[in-house]
């Protein structure tokens, strides 16, 4: 296995990257979340069972060693609050959940948000014209030739022409070569703090 370093003041996606790390921050909140899931189980099947036992031998009419009354007292207490225990943690795990889902759906959306600007900066970059630009965002989106000539009520052989253009102006073979640079550019953003538009390759 080789290792490249990298050059002093660059910035190396690869390198800055947050790697997860079983015993990192992410780890211990992972432990901590499977704990208490099974702390939750533990306390409503140990009150479940207690009162589910308590009524079947009352209905099937088990005899049993009667209690002494202070002890079933505090064993009804107990089980009580373990059911109120089972329920506020239950609730805390929910409200946590919901709050990830949150954060990670103001990401999602941050990142479309940040994709669209690049294309926008590119686009402009590239000089293409407005019906380029819907050519170019339909491709990259994964539309068929024939499905950007559908949408667009035009012709594939226009749509085509159109595409061929925009590879052009942009330096780049194909699809998945343009798609590539925004790719790049969003990792160069997310490394540097800032838009890191690299020029395109220029076509042979």
């Amino acid at each position: 296995m080789t290792l490249t370093a990298s050059r002093p003041g660059k910035s190396d996606p690869v390198r800055d990257a947050k790697v997860y790390r079983p015993g990192g921050a992410a780890g211990r909140r992972n432990w901590l979340t499977t704990g208490a899931v099974v702390v939750i189980f533990v306390i409503q099947a140990l009150s479940a069972i207690f009162f589910v036992s308590d009524i079947l031998s009352s209905i099937v009419g088990v005899q049993t060693e009667p209690l002494n009354w202070r002890y079933r007292e505090l064993i009804e207490i107990g089980a009580a609050f373990g059911l109120i225990i089972g329920l506020v943690l239950g609730g805390a795990m929910l409200y946590q959940s919901l709050r990830r889902s949150k954060a990670m759906e103001q990401q999602l959306r941050a990142a479309s948000a940040a994709f669209m600007d690049l294309m926008a900066e590119r686009f402009t970059l590239w000089g293409l014209t407005p019906a380029e630009r819907d050519v170019a965002l339909f491709s990259i989106k994964g539309f068929s030739t024939q499905e950007i000539a559908q949408m667009r009520e035009t012709s594939e052989g226009t749509v085509k022409a159109q595409t061929n253009a925009i590879y052009r102006k942009a330096g780049v073979a194909g699809r998945s070569h343009l798609l590539s640079l925004f790719i790049d550019d969003l990792m160069a953003e997310d490394a540097g703090g800032k838009h890191g538009l690299r020029p395109a390759m220029k076509s042979r």
